[in-house]
């Protein structure tokens, strides 16, 4: 029990060690980006600064894998050079047994890392999508709640509300809409309400439509039209209105299968969300895997010039793991794997490469 507290202890300082030296590197690269993007922007040092500070923990959260791994060969060539493997070996103890304590701390950390410091990324992913914009001038245009979707268009004079039940896919085409149309005061102007609206080139087709004018001393229920189709004038683009749903990295777990449920509700796909939510439960065990592979390679007593090899080996495999597990993440968004099989099956298939590899050196 001694011994594993031990192998536990100094791996956790070497991944914090090594986490402390990637934050710092990832600071400074992200702020000469932050300084090289908003050059043209009216920004203080600052704001820049803040903007960084708000970006890199999303960084530090994908190259989680690769810190692990990193840290798992400083460890067991650590161990190999002091030659305290072999006094384990020669105790009676295993090197699979003397694994247990790294595999456990890996899976504290990923589980860790998925409880609190996903929530985390979210926020500051957020909070920095919106410093970004504001300092460019823009917003999102798109929002998804429990009461159905809502968009905003509109130029400096006049800013249009629109909300429907469901949309289709790419959000071009709405069912039971309504439009609201602010005047350059503030104050409501026109209200339309109908069956359908369909995106076109600068405007928004629109079937079985009521309207009502709000700025008329009239009530504004007594000089209501009705129209079996008009066009209203729209600033949108279908790229637009994609690119605001953002990441699926913007949504902390928690709230996940809520948004999950919500999108299919207003009529979108969520297989990119459930992807992601998946690959986020599947992290824990990615990370083990890391550590495996890397003691497949480094856990025996390295002699000469072998070590290069190996570590050189240990990472290659680590990132054609982390290859595979991507490109089965885009299979499971296109819906060509469900996304179950996506997100877990690269880091159990990587557990039992490695887990070959060490019965094999181990046992023969």
């Amino acid at each position: 029990m001694i011994l594993h507290r031990y192998f536990a202890r100094r791996f956790l300082m070497i991944f914090l060690g090594i986490f402390a030296v990637f934050l710092l590197i990832m600071v400074f690269l992200d702020l000469v980006d932050q300084l090289r993007r908003f050059a043209r922007v009216d920004a203080g040092f600052v704001d820049i600064l803040s903007l960084t500070m708000l970006n890199v923990p999303e960084a530090l959260y994908r190259i989680m894998p690769l810190i692990m791994i990193l840290s798992a060969i400083a460890l067991f060539l650590g161990l190999a050079r002091s030659s305290e493997m072999v006094v384990t070996r020669a105790s009676g103890r295993s090197a699979l047994r003397a694994l247990l304590a790294p595999l456990g701390v890996a899976l504290m950390i990923g589980v860790l890392a998925v409880a609190i410091f996903n929530p985390v990324v979210a926020g500051t992913s957020k909070q920095f999508e919106a410093r970004s914009n504001a300092l460019r001038g823009e917003s999102s245009v798109l929002s998804i709640a429990d009461s159905g979707l809502w968009l905003r268009q509109g130029t400096p004079e006049s800013q249009t509300v629109i909300r429907a039940q469901s949309a289709n896919l790419d959000g071009t085409e709405l069912t039971r809409v309504t439009f609201i149309t602010f005047g350059p005061d503030g104050g409501p102007a026109e209200r339309v309400d109908a069956d359908s609206a369909v995106l076109v080139d600068g405007a928004w087709n629109i079937s079985k439509a009521k309207k009502w004018n709000l700025v008329d001393e009239t009530t504004p229920e007594a000089a209501a039209t009705l129209h079996d189709s008009m066009q209203i004038p729209s600033t949108l683009t279908a790229d637009q209105i994609r690119n605001s749903f953002g990441t699926p990295s913007s949504i902390p777990i928690w709230e996940l299968p809520a948004f999950i449920d919500r999108l299919r509700t207003a009529g979108f796909s969520a297989q990119r969300h459930l992807v992601w939510f998946h690959t986020e439960l599947a992290l824990p065990i990615f990370l083990v895997s890391m550590v495996m592979i890397a003691a497949s390679f480094t856990l025996r007593h390295q002699r000469g010039g072998r070590t290069g090899l190996m570590v050189i080996s240990a990472i290659m495999l680590a990132f054609i793991i982390y290859f595979i597990r991507n490109f089965a993440l885009v299979l499971g968004e296109n819906g060509q794997l469900p996304a179950i099989l996506a997100a877990w099956a690269p880091p159990f298939a990587a557990i039992g490469l490695s887990l070959g590899f060490l019965l094999h050196n181990e046992d023969g």
